[in-house]
């Protein structure tokens, strides 16, 4: 099984795509939307759950499978309007608050209205405040400051942005000749745009699926339960495809395809593991298989949930995780290569 360069070029658009569409968790109808719309038009009949999710029946017959990648993103959301006009927020997902100091971001009012900002320190300035390295980052230390004309809370309530309001932080993507590609928000929208691309290679080359398989683009995933709903009732198998994960003691790195035995929600299951890792040995791509410390995934969401199914977990090796992020054209070729290989021997 051979990827061409225009598969893989049609992953770094659907990537591309999927980042510059801002979607917080409980801020997804956008890329919902969004991603309705390229099924549709690929001449499949995707649906959503009631939560949002969106799912796809890619086809084949017996023994279903779910590929599970999440559309929601970090981001965060107005907490409170400052007396002098600027925004205290509230996170919304795990991140250290150092993470998004000084990035740009938009406020989406529930009007329809964006308002772009920025997060800043509360005492930026180096030539006026001391020890600017050693005050503590939070959301009492950092704030929202809007790119508008405003000095007091009235007058940003005036522009209808309101307690509430969600905010999504600018992806910055950058995609580098040496094949590395850098954004926020690559947690979990690359793995999604791998899936869009298996879609896309299942139909266009007519390839025969060995059993039935879904997509399953979750809507919670940061949150804690995207993948605890919206599963197709015959499901047996799902694997959570999601960011693998770089640093030390492990053995991932971005241009590998990571498959993770253990996570913070405990080991997963041993057949998927075995067989997924002999399949990246013989297809002789680069791999890794690792333990992830502080990670959970849609998949154990379901599990949680009560849903009776196997479980596995892989993806690209993301490095900066819910930071800004990187990973390399080779890692998501790697992951592409093993998601279809394993569909279709």
């Amino acid at each position: 099984m051979l990827l061409s360069d225009e598969d893989r070029k049609e992953c770094i658009k659907n990537i591309i795509s999927l980042c510059n569409i801002p979607s917080p968790s409980g801020f997804t109808k956008d890329i919902c939307r969004y991603l309705m719309s390229f099924f549709t038009e690929k001449g499949y009949q995707p649906y959503q759950s009631n939560k949002g999710s969106v799912v796809v029946d890619i086809g084949g017959e017996g023994n279903p499978l779910v590929l599970a990648a999440h559309i929601d993103t970090l981001g965060a959301m107005v907490r409170a309007i400052k007396s002098n006009g600027n925004i205290r927020y509230t996170n919304i997902g795990g991140y250290p608050a150092n993470n998004i100091e000084n990035e740009t971001c938009k406020v989406h009012t529930r009007s329809g209205k964006v308002y772009e900002g920025t997060f800043y320190l509360t005492t930026p300035a180096t030539h006026v405040y001391r020890d600017i390295g050693g005050v503590k980052r939070d959301d009492e230390t950092i704030e929202v400051v809007l790119d508008e004309n405003v000095e007091n809370a009235k007058d940003v309530e005036d522009l209808g942005i309101a307690v509430g309001d969600f905010i999504s932080i600018d992806p910055r993507i950058k995609v580098a000749e040496s094949g590395y590609l850098k954004s926020r928000h690559l947690d979990d929208k690359a793995s999604a745009g791998i899936l869009m691309t298996i879609a896309d290679y299942v139909q266009n080359k007519k390839v025969r699926l060995n059993r039935k398989v879904y997509l399953l683009f979750t809507t919670y995933e940061e949150v804690g339960h995207g993948g605890a709903s919206g599963i197709p009732s015959d499901t047996t198998e799902m694997i959570s495809v999601d960011m693998g994960c770089v640093g030390s003691d492990l053995t991932a790195n971005e241009k590998k395809v990571s498959i993770c035995a253990k996570d913070s929600g405990g080991p997963y299951d041993y057949d998927i593991v075995t067989n997924l890792t002999e399949l990246a040995k013989k297809l002789a791509v680069p791999y890794a298989v690792d333990i992830y410390p502080f990670y959970g995934s849609d998949v154990e969401a379901a599990l949680s949930a009560g849903h009776d199914i196997r479980h596995g977990l892989l993806g690209p090796g993301v490095f900066a995780s819910h930071g800004y992020e990187r990973t390399h054209l080779e890692g998501l070729s790697a992951t592409l290569k093993l998601l279809i290989a394993y569909i279709i021997q």
